[in-house]
């Protein structure tokens, strides 16, 4: 059929519009093609670049520098140091043991370190760098860099890593961190992808533990392009984290020195020294000590063995884990529970040298006896009599209620590790522990610090604070975070007749400074310097009535471990304390003879702010003094007199 002219151009008209959108839209297609192109070409030329050369960007955490520890005068006790070391990362090395290899033959790997570290890569992800080596010279980490393109995955690193500047003079106080284990993963809960890290530093005891998450800080980040043999090409961006908090100790350099020395010249001994006005600890030594930088990359099974094999067990902080008795150092907390419950301070008790309990003797001290003793002549002679007679008017219970106020039983809340809170027992204690009735036994053993009675040197300085000022001041180790100051507490009075502390405090004098005092012989010379003390001597094995009758063997004669502990507390200057000190030397024998002189000097060594001059001692122990002295082993800064560091 023939289409009619009309049709026809109808037609045409269709096919002209149908070009015209094909056209453009191939047009268009053609533009964008174009476009992406260019973009492709030009704008995106290094991307492609980097995916052409199988280059690849990964993401890497920063540990963050930890923070500082100081002590109360900014003088560095715990710091960071570079450190240069190697690492793999185990999916980018490919073969790990052909690429260590390598390595070996360009620098010197320990096999024992090398072992821990293939140990350590198999149990984290592939992605996570394992550190090979570390403590590197440059001259290692320079060696490594140059030969990269050969040894994929394995890559020079610098990091920080702690260090203790006085060594063994803070051990015991600030702690030491190490490598985190997998016994610290399971113990402690925390997600915090630092953590993960392999030979990440945390701490393990001290200061370091308790302020573990203040010091660690917030992990940064940095992303790094690596090309196809794992050759790190540069760092596209990083993110330094949050460095961890700076912490003042309120411990003084100089003292701590002068107290870790001195205590050395004992076989075991602990000593704490503090401030009556704030509770600030000044010093907290414990001997032997131990260098902790031998901690800081894991200790050698060698250097372990050798401390823990020691009998006078010098990874033991004595002077906050010790739990001892007290013996006559307890004698001021039965004083005052006496002069509290109504008892006059002249009230006199008869010793003949001994106190009957039904069939059983008590003795004192003094074979002969004291005859008869006030509350003074008793601190003064340190008479048990007086204070068995005593516990049996007023009972446990008081001397309990007395003695908690004042810091027994109990465990203060101060960072460092296995802090005790030894134990002040009373009658419901006993009931609680054994099942059994209290006896009148007990309250006499009790009376005189032995028995169930325990506490720390830390508890003993406390009890020694708070008589010399009268307030229930708490002891306080850490003086500012980040310089902002820490709080002080209990600067409030005890509640107590300050009559009756006057009473306790005057015989405590009288221990040290008149001609029958039993510490009379670490009296203070100097004007304005006197102190105030108590002797103790505390038992450690029970002594029969077979070896009283033939004389008590002396403790010269007896194995170490079998000797009387010899304890001393004391404060000064008297009319005005500033320092307050309690000493235990374990199994040294008399307090009045070990541990008073001990006392005695790190009191003058802190009032004089450095060595005290040879005058504050008296004349006739002058010469002893000096070869003491030409003993220790301090820094030059802790041995010459210094500035007054209360």
């Amino acid at each position: 059929m023939k289409r009619s002219p009309k049709d026809t151009e109808a037609s045409a008209r269709k096919i002209t519009r149908r070009g015209l959108v094909l056209g453009g839209l191939q047009a268009g297609m053609l533009g964008v093609l174009g476009w992406r192109m260019r973009q492709m070409q030009v704008e995106q030329a290094d991307e492609f670049r980097l995916l052409a050369e199988e280059n690849r960007i990964n993401m890497r955490l920063i540990a963050p520098a930890r923070g500082l520890i100081f002590d109360r005068n900014g003088i560095p006790v715990a710091e960071n140091t570079q450190n240069y070391r190697v690492v793999i990362v185990r999916e980018d090395a490919g073969d790990v043991d052909t690429v260590i290899d390598r390595l070996r033959q360009l620098i010197y790997l320990d096999p024992d370190e090398l072992e821990r570290s293939l140990r350590e890569m198999q149990r984290r992800s592939p992605f996570v760098p394992v550190t090979l080596t570390d403590q590197r010279s440059w001259e290692d980490i320079a060696t490594v860099a140059v030969n990269a393109p050969a040894l994929p995955g394995i890559f020079p690193d610098v990091g920080l890593t702690r260090h203790y500047p006085l060594g063994p003079d803070f051990s015991h106080i600030v702690g030491y961190v190490g490598p985190v284990s997998d016994y610290d993963l399971n113990r402690i809960e925390d997600n915090d992808p630092l953590l993960q890290i392999p030979k990440f530093q945390i701490g393990k005891t001290g200061v370091e533990n308790k302020y573990e998450r203040d010091l660690r800080g917030k992990a940064g980040s940095k992303r790094i392009e690596v090309n196809a043999a794992g050759r790190v090409m540069r760092e596209l961006g990083r993110d330094n984290g949050v460095p961890g908090s700076d912490l003042q100790l309120t411990v003084d350099t100089n003292l701590q020195n002068f107290v870790e020395a001195r205590l050395m010249l004992e076989e075991s001994a602990a000593a704490v020294v503090m401030d009556p006005r704030s509770g600030d600890l000044l010093a907290i030594g414990s001997a032997p000590t131990f260098d902790p930088n031998k901690f800081v990359r894991g200790i050698s099974s060698a250097d372990y063995a050798e401390l823990t094999e020691n009998k006078y067990r010098p990874l033991a902080n004595k002077s906050v884990q010790g739990a001892y008795p007290p013996g006559s150092t307890f004698k001021m907390m039965v004083a005052l529970a006496a002069l509290e419950s109504g008892i006059s301070s002249e009230e006199t008790a008869y010793c003949p040298g001994f106190t009957k309990v039904g069939d059983r003797r008590f003795h004192c001290w003094k074979r002969g006896g004291h005859g008869y003793v006030n509350l003074e002549k008793s601190l003064q002679q340190s008479c048990d009599v007086y204070y068995y007679e005593m516990a049996q008017k007023i009972g446990v219970d008081k001397i309990a209620e007395v003695a908690r106020r004042f810091g027994f039983g109990e465990r203060f809340d101060i960072p460092m590790s296995a802090v005790t809170g030894g134990i002040m027992p009373d009658k419901q204690w006993k009931r609680e522990r054994y099942g059994k009735d209290w006896l009148v036994g007990d309250s006499l053993n009790a009376s005189i610090g032995q028995g169930f009675v325990l506490a720390s040197p830390l508890q003993l300085a406390v009890m020694t604070a708070r008589l010399a000022s009268g307030n229930a001041i708490m002891p306080r180790l850490v003086k500012s975070i980040d310089g902002i100051e820490t709080e002080i507490v209990g600067a409030s009075p005890l509640g107590f007749n300050e009559n009756h502390l006057r009473l306790v405090r005057k015989g405590m004098y009288a221990v040290a400074n008149t001609r029958r005092g039993t510490g009379y012989s670490v009296r203070i010379d100097a004007d304005g310097h006197k102190l105030a003390g108590k002797s103790g001597t505390s038992q450690v094995r029970n002594i029969t009535a077979a070896e009283r009758a033939r004389g008590v063997t002396s403790n010269s004669d007896l194995p170490w471990e079998r000797r009387d502990h010899a304890l001393f507390v004391a404060f000064a200057p008297f009319e005005n304390p500033t320092h307050a000190a309690a000493v235990v030397v374990e199994h040294g024998g008399g307090g009045s003879s070990v541990a008073g002189p001990l006392a005695r000097d790190v009191l003058l060594y802190a009032m004089y702010g450095g060595m005290p001059p040879i005058e504050a001692y008296p004349s006739y122990q002058r010469g002893k003094i000096r070869e003491m002295q030409a003993k220790l082993v301090l820094r030059d800064s802790a041995a010459s007199p210094g500035r007054d560091r209360a």
